[in-house]
């Protein structure tokens, strides 16, 4: 399967990097050792849901992310970036090999990034591995579904950025979210239309040059592939 051919390297996780296999597609994806990477992490989405994002910004929620071991992780608020100057944060973008993308709400930060301009950057950030956390992951896809909608967006739909052609359906069989079964996917997946991926925690999905490879020490399926 292909993505639409804008940018398109990242790592769309369900929980962060969990197991070995995630982390090797993450270092394989920079190119270099975590600890020669720079990160900004972009903590958005968390306030768009319970808890906030202050255990992702520093690096103590149990989906890991800011704590890898980075040689350093800055803060990229998109709530505040409307009030910087733009080219001091497109620079701060520029310059670092990861974006880090919080969990939470994906349609918060999706209206943020359309609203600050982060959007409309993406596609030129061709050396910059994206890292996305659940709502981060599926805030590049077309839509999530109104199973997924937390809050009313400004659209008054379940759109989102479309960066890749495929829908993800996250947390599958987990603990904390015992309505995410198969079955539950399955009748998730007839509404959306289109490719979709459901994943569990031990998944995550990395897209390079308009290829897609699941990564995977879990439980994982492809609903509605393309012909």
């Amino acid at each position: 399967m292909s993505t639409h051919g804008r940018w398109t390297t990242g790592l769309l996780t369900d929980s962060g990097v969990r197991n070995a296999s995630v982390l090797a597609a993450l270092v394989d994806l920079l190119g270099k050792p975590i600890a020669e990477a720079s990160a900004l992490c972009i903590p958005t989405a968390g306030y768009g849901g319970p808890g906030g994002p202050w255990r992702f910004i520093s690096g103590q929620s149990p989906c890991p992310m800011t704590g890898l071991g980075w040689k350093s992780v800055g803060v990229l608020e998109l709530t505040a970036l409307p009030s910087i100057d733009k080219e001091r944060w497109v620079s701060w973008v520029r310059e670092a090999d990861a974006l880090l993308v919080n969990g939470g709400d994906a349609l918060y930060p999706c209206h943020w990034m359309r609203e600050s301009g982060l959007a409309d950057l993406l596609p030129s950030l061709r050396d910059t591995v994206y890292v996305g956390l659940s709502a981060g992951s599926m805030v590049l896809t077309p839509r999530i579904g109104e199973e997924f909608v937390g809050r009313q967006p400004p659209t008054g739909d379940d759109t989102t950025l479309g960066v890749v052609d495929f829908s993800i359906f996250p947390h599958l069989d987990s603990p904390d979210c015992p309505e995410n079964t198969m079955a539950e996917a399955e009748r998730w997946a007839a509404k959306i239309n289109g490719p979709a991926y459901v994943i569990d925690a031990q998944t995550a999905i990395k897209v390079t040059d308009g290829d897609i490879e699941v990564v995977s020490e879990g439980h994982w399926k492809l609903l509605n592939p393309a012909s």
